[in-house]
């Protein structure tokens, strides 16, 4: 990991994911790239009024302004921080500038709580991974602990599926996680045998590995929903971090139906990891 982007608004979620970044940048030497979008309309940066123009050079100054003290963090020291200020509010421009710094991880800060406005749909952070190429790491809380020692994948293991397992074994081959694959067993037509179920993780681990070596480290629970299968495991094994793959544009991936993804990005009070499909 090299690089690491994190939007900021000036938000407390925004300084706890900002922090984050810092944590995870001391610990691979990486630069952290802060990037701040203006809320202005394009008729404003372009009209030729000239006592609006300098009206609008004076907010751009302002809020560069406060950008900087924004970054005047005791724990940024040591980092190398790279501000990009863009003046326009959009999102997908997170992933323009990823690529533009070829750029490792997006790391974001949501409020989560109850209620899908605060997360995912229609947020700043469900704009931002539905754009995003590289993963997008969502954070609730103040950093503590950052040593993601448990992670949990858990997916339906088809093969639309082998692109992001492959993107997350990449992610946390030079760490120290644990990166435990779960498969969440549901009731009605979705249910299988254990039969049914060792024979599409063999099927999968084939295709995306080439050999069978994980098949006894994969994980099953029962549960009436994806999302409490999840977050029920990950409690029992001590996760430290949930994994969640996603379509980007398309919304959440198609294991994650309807609104399982976002719920679990919701309700999870672990930070939570998307690898796009």
């Amino acid at each position: 990991m090299n690089k690491i982007i994190v939007p900021i608004d000036f938000s407390k979620h925004s300084e706890y994911a900002l922090e984050t970044a810092a944590i995870l940048a001391k610990k691979n030497n990486a630069e952290i790239i802060a990037l701040h979008m203006l809320e202005m309309a394009h008729n404003v940066l372009t009209d030729s009024d000239d006592e609006q123009q300098m009206q609008t050079v004076f907010f751009l100054k302002l809020a560069e302004k406060k950008f900087q003290e924004f970054l005047e963090r005791e724990y940024l020291k040591g980092i190398h921080v790279t501000p990009v200020v863009k003046h326009f509010k959009v999102f997908r421009e997170v992933n323009d500038v990823a690529e533009e710094h070829n750029a490792d991880l997006v790391v974001m800060g949501s409020h989560g709580s109850s209620g899908l406005s605060e997360i995912f749909v229609g947020s700043n952070t469900e704009k931002v991974v539905r754009h995003s190429n590289i993963p997008v790491l969502i954070v609730k809380q103040e950093p503590v602990n950052l040593q993601f020692e448990t992670v949990v994948f858990a997916c339906d293991f088809s093969e639309e599926m082998i692109g992001p397992y492959l993107k997350a074994c990449q992610f946390f081959e030079n760490s120290n996680s644990n990166l435990k694959l779960l498969y969440v067993n549901l009731p009605g037509e979705r249910f299988k045998s254990s039969t049914e179920m060792e024979a599409t993780v063999a099927n999968f681990l084939k295709k995306a590995d080439g050999n069978l070596d994980k098949i006894n480290n994969i994980n099953y629970i029962s549960d009436y929903t994806v999302e409490e299968g999840v977050l029920t495991f990950t409690n029992i094994v001590g996760g430290d971090l949930i994994a969640v793959p996603t379509h980007g544009r398309k919304g959440i991936a198609h294991f994650f139906s309807g609104s399982i993804g976002e719920d679990i990005a919701n309700h999870a009070t672990l930070p939570v990891i998307t690898f796009k499909i």
